[in-house]
């Protein structure tokens, strides 16, 4: 296939029964929905009850007070990256290009969350009192810096939200029949519920939930796969899958097998997922508030657990299931039979739907509905309160009320967290309308996400980066970007439409000039009048919100002054953390991107039996202890706060 909406045109949609009756969708979205947000509202009464934690403040609701440990913060970057689109996108690309797709689906997201810990730990270092990015930017660049960074961040929150609901809704509709635009607004509602309430500290705690949940259905399917007669054994699949080469070889790949890394389609789509990627986590602001909620011990190993541990999760689902898709899809239980899945299906990422369904049934749609509402709910909480920053302390608090309080910051990121979560379901909706799916954003979306990456980088790390290097770097990469993308889908296929700028190298070209060349703009417009700035300009503003009245809230926040004599006794801890994650996200890179599937790629390698089952099982094993990672590490590392919450309850109850 030379992109994911291949041959889509003229093929009959599909008219498949769904597995689950609609009220199963219904009950999924808005019981759930609303059980989890009123669980996650009373665990937030009990800690502010029992261990002080106000979201009347702006730190708390923000930051969750900078002290989340280390077991949390993986969890919580585990499931930053369990999108709704990593669960069905995955298994949508083994289905087309093979064992390479998952693979590079999984190596196009590890070595950039490693890679935050540097960023993340460099905030730490050098901005102490941050919440988000873009109070850095308005620091070291001024007004029109801010606003260009405000722009760019919400285009990739707005893409990253619609990439999610995108692919849910048309999973959530294939599984129960439940109208697709029904499940676009439904699903945000109990996020906005809970998130209103709790501000970050819920989403970490719901992230916690959401990704154990999920981690354990992951594991089911690694055990169930193998109790279906027609696969029953590694050993049996890797004989059906050969055969396929011969049946329904693989267009770029070795021998047209689905058992190569050496795979021309797959390569190209891990450069733009890669990419795109690096995009999506330097631009997310949720990112950068889940990496300030962190304690500084716990940034560093809690990104680089959490990148590690999640790359299991994509290569080993995606390769099982896609597998079992393939496998199975000329039985009688697979719900497409007797015909093929159609182009259209694979691309609304139905691949791991139908799979599930053939393996295990009802229970099997039932598992994917979950995941599936788990994966979506939790990141939408993130891209939500990731928008409600940028309204309250960018928006509202620099250019409507300068003299904001915390109760004033506190009601703009509600009615951030709210508007935003409207938002979403209506853009979605029309990219619905507009014939776009998983497929197309998925391919696409670096063109967008891209052009911030160096820029932002360079910020935080380059003190010699100009203001005129920085605002005008992005613009032009986005306008270049778009402008290769656009003219290489007119050039290569007379047309620009949904269709053609949908393939593969339209994308590629694309997502490459948008990353690349800022970095270039950047260098040479720096060069011509270069800057430097201080760091120690960034701690001279006071960014934690003052008290604005005694008994305003339960919470003694820190003075400016104590931070900045915290940050001094902390410095040398903070330069050494930096140092060990600069050489765990290099050593990820090269490890996860170039020594491991690169000379494979080039070997031009078809696996064996034995290797296939090797492949198979280490995936198996890694996904296992990522699910004992997501859900006991947390408890282990805050044993000590749930101990104290349970006493403060039993003393609560007895006073």
């Amino acid at each position: 296939m030379s992109g994911p909406l291949t041959s889509r045109a003229g093929e009959p949609p599909s008219a498949v029964q769904p597995p689950l009756p609609q009220a199963a969708g219904y009950v999924v979205i808005i019981v759930m929905g609303f059980l989890i947000a009123i669980i996650m509202m009373l665990i937030t009464h009990i800690l502010k009850r029992t261990a002080g934690e106000d979201n009347k403040t702006t730190e708390m609701f923000m930051t969750a007070n900078r002290t989340v440990g280390t077991g949390l913060t993986a969890s919580a970057v585990i499931s930053s990256w369990l999108w709704s689109t990593a669960i069905l996108a995955s298994s949508l690309v083994g289905y087309n290009f093979g064992v390479a797709g998952p693979f590079w689906f999984a190596a196009g997201c590890s070595p950039m969350i490693v890679f935050f810990a540097v960023l993340g730990i460099a905030c730490k270092l050098r901005i102490p009192e941050a919440h988000t990015l873009l109070e850095i930017v308005r620091i070291r660049y001024g007004k029109v810096g801010h606003i260009v960074w405000i722009v760019l961040c919400l285009i990739n929150n707005i893409i990253a939200i619609a990439n999610m609901l995108l692919g849910a809704s048309a999973a959530i509709s294939a599984l129960t029949g439940m109208h697709i635009i029904a499940a676009t607004f439904l699903l945000p509602v109990g996020v906005i519920m809970y998130t209103f309430v709790g501000g970050i500290k819920a989403t970490f705690l719901t992230d916690y939930f959401h990704t154990f949940v999920i981690t354990v259905i992951v594991c089911f399917f690694t055990i169930k796969v193998w109790l279906t007669p027609e696969i029953s054994s590694p050993g049996t699949l890797f004989d059906t899958i050969t055969q396929l080469a011969v049946d329904r070889p693989v267009s770029g790949n070795q021998g047209g097998s689905y058992l190569t890394m050496t795979s021309r389609d797959a390569i190209f789509f891990g450069i733009i997922h890669t990419l795109a990627n690096f995009g999506l986590v330097i631009m997310d602001t949720g990112f950068f508030a889940k990496a300030f909620s962190a304690a500084p011990h716990a940034v560093v190993p809690g990104y680089i657990i959490g990148g590690i541990a999640y790359f299991a999760i994509p290569w080993c689902l995606g390769t099982i299931m896609s597998f079992s898709a393939l496998a199975l899809e000329d039985q009688p239980s697979f719900p497409t039979y007797p015909r093929l899945m159609n182009a259209s299906e694979i691309s609304s990422g139905l691949v791991l739907p139908y799979a599930a369904v053939a393996i295990a049934g009802k229970g099997g749609a039932v598992a994917v509905l979950l995941i599936v509402f788990m994966a979506v709910t939790s990141t939408i909480s993130a891209q939500v309160i990731s928008v409600s920053s940028i309204l309250s302390f960018d928006i509202y608090r620099q250019y409507i009320n300068r003299e904001a309080k915390d109760r004033d910051a506190i009601r703009w990121s509600h009615i951030g967290v709210v508007g935003f979560g409207l938002f979403a379901a209506a853009f979605s909706t029309a990219l619905h309308y507009g014939k776009v799916d998983l497929g197309w954003t998925l391919y696409m979306l670096g063109v967008l996400t891209c052009p911030g990456i160096f820029p932002t980088v360079f910020t935080i790390l380059w003190k010699r980066q100009s203001k005129a290097a920085a605002v005008l770097s992005p613009l032009l990469g986005m306008a270049t970007g778009i402008g290769v993308w656009l003219g290489t889908a007119s050039a290569l296929y007379g047309e620009v439409t949904v269709a053609s700028t949908g393939q593969t190298l339209p994308c590629v070209y694309g997502t490459v000039a948008s990353a690349f060349s800022p970095c270039l703009f950047s260098i040479l417009i720096t060069l011509a009048k270069p800057a430097n700035f201080q760091w120690a300009d960034f701690r001279k503003e006071r960014l934690a919100f003052a008290k604005s009245a005694p008994g305003d809230s339960d919470e003694e926040l820190k003075s400016h002054e104590q931070v900045i004599s915290q940050y001094a006794a902390d410095k040398l801890r903070l330069k050494r953390w930096l140092r060990i994650s600069s050489l765990w996200a290099l050593a990820t890179f090269l490890g996860h991107w170039v020594l491991w599937p690169l000379p494979m790629y080039a070997s031009h390698y078809i696996f064996g039996k034995s290797f296939f089952e090797a492949w198979v099982i280490v995936s198996i094993i890694w996904v296992w202890g990522t699910m004992l990672i997501a859900g006991f590490y947390p408890l282990i590392d805050g044993w000590r706060a749930i101990r104290n919450v349970f006493i403060g309850l039993r003393d609560s109850k007895h006073g």
